[in-house]
């Protein structure tokens, strides 16, 4: 039996990525579509990542975190939307058996450093709001980029667990994966291997990487809110909670597609691809608006350095 697996799966040299089931003649509309919001992507976290870079101003733990976030995100949605968008023109809509491993492995990477980072992010702003004298002795350097490096050596390991796990089941069925990209619920619908203990060992992992995270932010949050409550100005209060609503908002989009996607049943293929684009394209798109753009250091920092070009220009 285990030599038939070993059979099957080294039959496979490449998979075919079905992508949404709609008429021809909307592929086109999804292409643009896809295009649009993959441009405001690139332009919105590539100018994060330069004016952080750039202005010295920003130079403090915040502004660390979101270049870091802003760097994730454009990655993370590079891994899918390129591909996503030669297959609506494709004939094949095929990719190589390694170039799906390497999607699936580089996409696990990213979206669970994300969720970690973005603990931490909520954990520098409860320190900010709820304890501003001790924010520089407690959000040290040291302490930033053991958060980030954490936050990746966890994704990292996570996305080695889970792609080692996928990829050694059987593939004996069909090689067209009913979604847009790799990734581990469509490629287990195509293996005929035993589920069960590959199910559990996947969910309990989703569970641990979902759970702490958000349990963190939530926390945090609480904390914020509980403090801006106390703030005597009706104006501070309003525009505190505005920018409060809005992380909360972005958060509340990312994880709920997430935990749909890994911790309910899954029967719905098509309602999941509609959840799959809340962090392959919604999410990398509002992120730079809502935590970056959106705040006038950045703004400042933005205006300045478009003076400086149009100066050199």
């Amino acid at each position: 039996m285990a030599d038939r697996g070993t059979s099957n799966r080294s039959e496979v040299t490449d998979f075919i990525l079905v992508g949404f089931r709609v008429r021809p003649e909307l592929h086109i509309l999804l292409f643009l579509l896809f295009l649009l919001v993959y441009a405001m992507i690139l332009l919105g976290n590539v100018s994060i990542m330069v004016i952080i870079m750039t202005d010295p101003r920003l130079n403090t733990p915040m502004y660390f975190f979101l270049g870091n976030l802003s760097f994730i995100d454009l990655f993370c949605s590079s891994v899918i939307v390129p591909k996503a968008m030669i297959n609506f023109w494709s004939e094949s809509k095929s990719i190589s058996f390694a170039g799906c491993v390497t999607q699936l492995f580089l996409f696990a990477l990213f979206i669970v450093t994300e969720g970690f980072l973005l603990a931490a992010m909520a954990y520098d702003r409860f320190i900010a709001i709820c304890s501003p004298l001790l924010y520089s002795v407690h959000m040290s350097t040291r302490l930033c980029a053991q958060l980030v490096v954490g936050s990746y050596f966890c994704g990292c390991i996570s996305s080695v667990l889970q792609t080692s796990m996928t990829f050694n089941l059987s593939f004996c069925a069909s090689r067209a994966i009913d979604h847009f990209y790799c990734d581990t619920r469509p490629l287990e619908r195509l293996s005929c291997s035993d589920l069960f203990i590959h199910k559990v060992v996947s969910f309990s992992l989703s569970g641990i990487i979902i759970l702490p995270t958000i349990i963190v932010i939530i926390v945090s949050y609480l904390y914020i809110v509980s403090t801006v409550l106390k703030i005597p100005s009706p104006e501070g209060r309003k525009k505190a909670f505005s920018t409060c609503s809005s992380h909360l908002g972005v958060v509340g989009v990312l994880y709920g597609a997430v935990f749909f996607m890994y911790l309910t049943p899954d029967r719905y293929p098509e309602l999941s691809k509609v959840a799959s684009l809340c962090y392959t394209l919604v999410t990398p798109m509002l992120n730079p608006l809502i935590y970056s753009l959106r705040n006038k250091d950045v703004k400042e920092a933005l205006n300045k350095l478009l003076e400086k070009k149009s100066t050199i220009l």
